[in-house]
């Protein structure tokens, strides 16, 4: 198998650990470097995955490396093909991910800013929270193109979306098609007149009322587990999103994935970071695509960019 290219995961937190994992397992990079604050952490998981390699068959290496606030250890992930940045602190029960904002963004700020010192021309793909804002202030902080960087939301919350359909009508996942669009958050736009099973429209299989408990259940997704799970947040769906958006990037697939995205006249939105369906390659974002919407489908979108453009501006002064 050809094996190219350097993807860095920083943070070693179940999130960046087990996208790691995903990412050596993939077995398309040539090597994939894991970072942490807390020392020796990212060397030890490093050195587990590693020693799993003979049994499932991947040759990436994996490399762990401690950094500082200051910068320090960061050498170990220059020229990094595409960087997915895992770090800050997870959501608690009863908290809203715009709740993480004030701590996160000094963390988030400090690691895109070492990222761009080493890897100029990395692809940047942002998943702490709060997701838009934190893509945002990536971007500032790094100064790189707009489309070299992007936030996973929309891949986390379309598969989510996705197993409450399957669920509710107990069918393969597979036979399901969804799409959510909106703010990683508060004002998230599940598309149901985009949803399919077996080819045939969603409002085919299930009422207007049915429709609207998945949509309300989708958006509440990730709270649904932070509330079971009692400390952290879930990590096993988010890091699998982020994992195909950084082998879209390095294989150049030109796939359309929902993500996190600069939107600059699509939608006749201009100028802020807002999940829509967009073409992923080597480049990072390569095209922004605008899907067929319902008229309440489209005044929900843009009520989502107003709610992100505003916090959004706010996130250069963090």
């Amino acid at each position: 198998m050809s094996r190219s290219g350097k993807v860095t995961v920083v943070g070693a937190g179940f999130y960046g650990s087990t996208t790691a994992l995903r990412l050596a397992e993939y077995d398309i990079f040539e090597s994939v470097v894991l970072t942490d604050i807390l020392d020796g952490k990212p060397e030890g998981i490093a050195l587990d995955i590693n020693q799993s390699r003979s049994i499932e068959g991947f040759e990436s290496r994996v490399i762990g490396a401690t950094t500082t606030a200051e910068g320090k250890g960061y050498e170990a992930t220059a020229g990094s093909d595409v960087v997915i940045i895992t770090a800050g602190l997870p959501r608690k029960p009863g908290m809203s991910r715009m709740d993480l904002i004030g701590v996160n963004a000094g963390i988030v700020r400090g690691v895109a800013e070492n990222i761009a010192k080493h890897s100029p021309n990395a692809v940047l793909i942002v998943v702490s929270n709060p997701l838009d804002e934190m893509t945002a202030l990536a971007q500032i902080a790094t100064k790189f193109p707009y489309q070299r960087v992007m936030g996973q939301a929309g891949m986390l919350d379309t598969a989510r979306f996705t197993h409450f359909v399957a669920e509710k009508l107990n069918v393969p996942v597979a036979s399901v098609k969804t799409l959510t669009l909106g703010s990683h958050g508060e004002t998230m736009v599940p598309i149901p007149s985009r949803c399919t099973v077996d080819g045939a429209a969603l409002s085919t299989k299930l009422s207007d009322t049915e429709i609207q408990e998945l949509v309300t259940r989708t958006r509440n997704g990730g709270a649904e587990v932070v509330a079971l799970l009692k400390t952290g947040s879930a990590y096993y769906a988010p890091s699998a999103a982020a994992a195909r958006m950084a082998k879209a990037v390095i294989q150049d697939s030109g796939e359309v994935m929902p993500v996190c995205a600069w939107v600059d006249g699509q939608y006749s939105i201009t100028g802020v970071y807002l999940g829509v369906e967009a073409q992923i390659g080597r480049a990072g974002i390569t095209k922004v695509v605008e899907s067929d919407l319902t008229a309440s489908e489209l005044a929900e979108l843009k009520v989502a960019a107003e709610a992100v453009r505003a916090k959004q501006a706010d996130v250069k002064d963090l």
